[in-house]
């Protein structure tokens, strides 16, 4: 299993290099990965007939993996010190219908890789094989992990998933098994839960650069790049709105918290022409998401990637459901990953908290 030798997660461990399984090696597929991968705290089982793993570590806190096309759909932490002290952090809309006409499900966390050519400048999905589990690992119940693989011709790609008492992770290795180089377009996307439109923000973002930018195309997204850039009439008593700037004008985020009240869809990061200079403000390697309506905030902490993508949905939200959601992450948009021949690149993600 890949090692996650150059992040500092929380307890990170050496993991074994193991065979795969796929979603359709045998009938009993769950069964099957249980044989080979179960242990207390893992669980394979199918959900709506979609091979799912889940976490559960000792303090009770809980996340669900799709297997075939790597996506997390709930991450459920211990936040109260009350028996049922437990919180759902994800906005996650469920697959709809079955067959020729049916969608996934959407928002949660996905990762998102795009490969940018000659022909298509604004990149489209890597095509790869479905994710297969590799392997898993734990530290007692404490720790638990969980890799996925995929590969294209050229192009081998690792998917770590792990949990721990007061945080979970994501990271990514991509190898560059070719003779080219190759140039990706890649964020790790999370929809976070909030319980009221109002008190939903970030804290964190002050002095650091952004732009309006539409997000990465992905099966996990809940908004398009459209509905994402398209303006919004504020509604009544928006005191202090002010719309969104065009796409590419930069400005500095002078507040210390950013309301997402309203729609809005940017990357945090230094402006591209600035990335060349021997000292320049880079974006921050960690903020915190606030969901004031349920007293609960989540840090974000990215690692190897050099942008923070955010966006709220604003009034578009009530087409969905009560709940609101923002989206955000680590990104490489404005400026692609670069991975030469047999070379790779790592990225991560870690959401923590302090609410117990």
């Amino acid at each position: 299993m890949a090692s996650l030798l150059s992040f500092s997660l929380p307890k990170a461990f050496v993991t074994r290099a193991s065979s795969s399984i796929t979603a359709t090696d045998t009938a009993s597929f769950p069964e099957t990965l249980d044989e080979k991968f179960g242990r207390k705290g893992i669980a394979f089982f199918e959900s709506a007939d979609v091979p799912t793993v889940e976490l559960t570590v000792r303090n009770g806190s809980s996340l669900k993996l799709q297997i075939p096309n790597g996506h997390v759909t709930s991450y459920k932490p211990k936040v109260y010190w009350k028996d049922n002290g437990f919180e759902e952090v994800l906005y996650t809309l469920p697959a709809k219908g079955t067959g020729a006409g049916s969608t996934n499900a959407k928002g949660g966390i996905g990762l998102v890789i795009n490969e940018l050519s000659e022909q298509n400048s604004k990149g489209s999905a890597l095509k790869t094989s479905e994710w297969t589990v590799k392997d898993v690992d734990s530290d007692s119940i404490d720790a638990l992990q969980v890799e996925l693989g995929c590969s294209s011709e050229t192009v081998e790609i690792i998917y770590v998933v792990s949990l721990y008492p007061l945080s979970m992770s994501t990271a990514v290795i991509v190898k560059n098994n070719g003779r080219k180089p190759i140039d990706l377009n890649t964020a790790i996307l999370s929809h976070f839960k909030s319980k009221k439109r109002g008190g939903t923000g970030v804290q964190g973002l002050r002095g650091c650069s952004y732009c309006t930018h539409p997000p990465l195309s992905s099966p996990f997204e809940i908004m398009s790049s459209s509905e994402a850039m398209k303006s919004e009439d504020p509604g009544l008593f928006s005191f202090g709105w002010e719309p969104e700037k065009k796409q590419g004008i930069w400005s500095v985020q002078d507040v210390p918290i950013t309301v997402l009240k309203h729609k809005l869809s940017r990357i945090y990061a230094a402006p591209p022409v600035e990335r060349s200079k021997s000292f320049h403000a880079s974006a921050p390697s960690k903020y915190e998401v606030i969901d004031q309506g349920r007293e609960l905030f989540f840090r974000v902490i990215r690692m190897g990637f050099d942008e923070i993508y955010l966006s709220s949905p604003g009034s578009l939200s009530d087409k969905y459901r009560k709940d609101y959601f923002i989206c955000t992450g680590p990104a490489s948009m404005l400026v692609p990953v670069t991975v030469n021949p047999g070379e790779e690149w790592r990225g991560a993600q870690v959401i923590e908290h302090d609410n117990l």
